[in-house]
């Protein structure tokens, strides 16, 4: 291939949906480009031209236009257009135009409509117009679908194969021998049934059964038979195997239904080898089910604290596994309200009983079901009306110290901002906390709106949940009627804008030690939260997490066709790139963080990023539209 035509190839390989295509097609495709160069503000696609190619942007930038006028895309490096209308045999439907002195591939109808056939992954791509973040995304989801982990991965030797006539006593010694704790039982035949499978050496042999070390036990000993019997003759004549593509949770489900502990596992009718529940359970002692039920049997702090290096062993399972961030934000969250929960009950334990009703309840992220590896505390004490100050609030503080440093030692570090239940201003009854909730919506001054931010993220952990829901309905039947407070609300979210240049240059941390980085919590999942939760608020929804919320947004009609898909996928990108940098943090001896370095991304993840960062950009613009202050009245 000629040097131009390799740098072509190159850098469409890098780039949705040409990075997924086989290098045969790619070569194809490659030959029949043509290159063109555009000035900045001249046309590409003129609307209802004909068109014979797809587009594809080499360099520079190129807006799309609906019918109406409106923009409809912006497209840089790697972007395509004009598929749409490619695909369905029409006329311009977007118009195109260089925005900036533009450098466009174009690939002919022939080799676009060859792809569309010889690839299910480009046809999907470009029938379903998606943009390439969503489609990115939709890649990752279909492959959580697929994140089951297999029994074969258990497997890790062959089976012991003992022949149906040896004796029970040679049975036993063989497998004291290889220091199994069971064998395949085997005899030859050429009698085809499901059992029958070929050895190496092509001869047939018939699994007649499996005898464990329980076995010998049950079945010889117990019924005082000779150690010469035949170990074939003590058998069951039931024999439970499981094939080899089925996942860990089934080999779980079919030891528990048939009552054994020893699976043999099958490649077909070749036995592969026998697992047992203790490697199961050796392997799910990674997984955050485990994890949990661990919290809950620790007796002290110093306890729960140990169990700390498994939660980073969990997330890191869970990446390699391919888990989506609402997965790995659910987990950690999950585990985090565990150990708060522990850490009350043995509170309650050490200081008796409370004297009177309450919600130990959390905000932020841990309310929202959105933890990552760096997180700290953001929690408050909701108390019945029948508080006493001078009565009860020597046991409640006590409480809440108790949980505060257990936290700490458990990895939560404590809130910078003091928005902890050891502040008596955040450990208040039930009626005060109506108060707070109301005044912050009903007169939005700058710290109101900073602890709306912070309160209106609120879930119960421990304790009368119905203290916590008063305020949950408070909040849901109140703001949406205060236009006053969405406004405001909306002009504080763009107090933090994502980190893009004039057009699509990232913009770098550069104080100290974050020089050249992107916080990806501060300058992305932090605006992007804040904006969700206030058209959340618009419409009334009582969810928390932010995806559960844009189900309940796209149910409105708060936004424009598409925008919800939009910000999820954004959400989606930004988290999971949050939780891969935190876990290659760990792989690489550093303390996880929330800072990426661009430069260390891939291509076209860096591409996505940008595109992620647009969306927010594009969606906290149309927060001042569409939560406008209202008029003054005279």
């Amino acid at each position: 291939m000629e040097a131009e035509l390799l740098e072509i190839r190159q850098h469409m390989g890098r780039f949705t949906p040409f990075d997924r295509i086989p290098d045969d097609l790619l070569d194809a495709v490659v030959e029949q480009v043509e290159v063109s160069y555009f000035r900045a503000g001249s046309d590409i696609f003129e609307l209802d031209q004909p068109i014979d190619h797809l587009g594809y942007v080499r360099s520079g930038a190129v807006e799309l236009y609906s019918r109406s006028g409106n923009l409809y895309d912006r497209l840089g490096e790697g972007g395509i257009f004009g598929h749409f209308s490619l695909a369905r045999g029409k006329r311009v439907r977007f118009s195109a135009r260089a925005i900036e002195d533009s450098l466009i591939y174009f690939i002919p109808r022939a080799q676009f409509k060859a792809l569309c056939e010889a690839d299910s992954h480009f046809a999907d791509f470009v029938e379903l117009g998606r943009p390439r973040l969503e489609a990115a995304v939709e890649a990752q989801r279909k492959n959580n679908e697929m994140m089951v982990t297999r029994i074969r991965k258990l497997v890790t030797h062959p089976p012991l194969r003992i022949e149906s006539t040896a004796s029970v006593q040679e049975a036993a010694r063989r497998i004291t021998e290889a220091h199994a704790s069971a064998a395949l039982i085997v005899d030859r035949s050429s009698f085809d049934s499901r059992f029958t499978y070929i050895d190496p050496d092509g001869d047939p042999w018939r699994v007649l059964g499996i005898i464990t070390d329980s076995d010998f036990r049950v079945r010889v000993v117990a019924k005082g038979l000779s150690p010469d019997t035949p170990v074939g003759e003590v058998t069951g004549d039931r024999f439970v195997s499981i094939q080899s593509d089925e996942s860990v949770q089934e080999a779980i489900l079919c030891m528990l239904r048939n009552g054994v502990h020893h699976l043999p596992v099958m490649h077909r009718r070749q036995p592969l080898g026998i697992v047992h529940l203790s490697s199961i359970i050796r392997y799910e002692t990674k997984s955050s089910v485990y994890l949990v039920d661990s919290i809950y049997s620790r007796t002290d702090v110093a306890g729960l604290a140990a169990l700390m290096p498994e939660v980073k062993s969990t997330v890191v399972r869970m990446i390699e596994d391919d888990a989506d961030s609402r997965m790995i934000g659910s987990a950690l969250s999950t585990i985090g309200r565990s150990i708060t929960r522990r850490l009350l009950e043995l509170a309650e334990q050490e200081l008796g009983p409370p004297p009177v009703p309450y919600c130990f309840m959390v905000m932020g992220s841990m309310a929202r079901d959105e933890q990552s590896l760096v997180s700290d505390q953001d929690n408050a004490l909701v108390l019945s009306d029948d508080f006493n100050r001078t009565e009860h609030d020597a046991y409640f503080l006590a409480l809440a110290q108790y949980v505060s440093d257990g936290l700490a030692a458990c990895g939560y570090t404590y809130c910078k901002g003091d928005i902890m239940a050891t502040n008596q201003r955040w450990r208040q009854p039930l009626a005060v906390w109506k108060g707070y909730f109301r005044s912050w919506i009903d007169r939005p001054t700058p710290e109101a709106l900073l602890h709306s931010s912070v309160f209106f993220d609120l879930d119960s952990v421990y304790g009368d949940n119905r203290l916590v829901e008063a305020l949950q309905d408070l909040i849901a039947e109140k703001a949406p009627k205060n236009e006053l407070f969405l406004a405001a609300m909306a002009r504080n979210a763009l107090g933090r804008t994502p980190p893009l240049g004039f057009f699509r240059g990232f913009v770098m941390e550069k104080d100290g030690q974050q020089n050249n980085t992107i916080n990806l919590k501060r300058r992305g999942l932090a605006p992007m939260t804040d904006l969700i939760r206030i058209h959340a608020l618009a419409c009334g929804s009582r969810a928390q997490n932010s995806f559960a919320r844009l189900d309940d947004i796209g149910q409105s009609q708060l936004l424009g066709p598409g925008v919800e898909a939009k910000l999820r996928a954004a959400m989606e990108f930004l988290a999971i790139s949050r939780c891969r940098h935190q876990v290659l943090d760990l792989e690489q001896g550093r303390e996880p963080d929330n800072r990426v370095e661009p430069d260390n991304v891939p291509d076209a993840e860096r591409h996505n990023l940008k595109d992620a960062f647009q969306v927010l950009s594009n969606a906290q613009k149309f927060l001042k539209f569409r939560y406008p202050l209202p008029e003054r009245t005279a």
